[in-house]
């Protein structure tokens, strides 16, 4: 189960991951055999979201969606989704995803999602003291009939 959430940490990292983000981290020793199991292809899906984050589902627009299937040499599958039309970007998040499987893939996991994730992390951050610095908080004032 600790390995199922790992693994959804990561592709979620890289789901967020913007392609230069991804180069930027991108080691140049690492070029691994694979093939193309489903070639990277953009569809599109629509997106739910719900009233003040607890009430009914209301339908918030559409959205492009690219995703990808590789597969090692050895056997190993990795997937991707990702918003927007970036193939190639795509096919890096799926081998990515495979190569990560590995019990051996820590140093992968240091060098690139550990630095992501805390890009990641610090956009959070800032989209959150954005949106609080212009919060506005009302309060009720009680008017005298004199």
């Amino acid at each position: 189960m600790e390995a199922h959430k790992a693994r959804q940490h990561w592709l979620s990292v890289l789901a967020h991951s913007s392609p230069q983000q991804l180069l930027a981290h991108w080691p140049s020793t690492l070029q691994p055999q694979y093939q193309l199991l489903r070639a990277p292809e953009t569809g599109l899906t629509r997106l739910q979201a719900r009233m003040g984050g607890t009430g009914r589902r209301f339908i918030l627009g559409d959205t492009t969606v690219t995703r990808a299937v590789v597969q090692l040499e050895n056997g190993t599958c990795g997937y991707s989704y990702i918003i927007g039309r970036d193939k190639a970007h795509a096919e890096r998040c799926a081998l990515l995803d495979a190569l990560l499987q590995d019990d051996s893939a820590q140093a992968l996991h240091q060098q690139i999602i550990a630095p992501l994730a805390a890009a990641r992390q610090e956009q959070l951050l800032l989209r959150s003291r954005e949106v609080a610095s212009s919060r506005v908080d009302f309060f009720t004032l009680v008017r005298g009939d004199n």
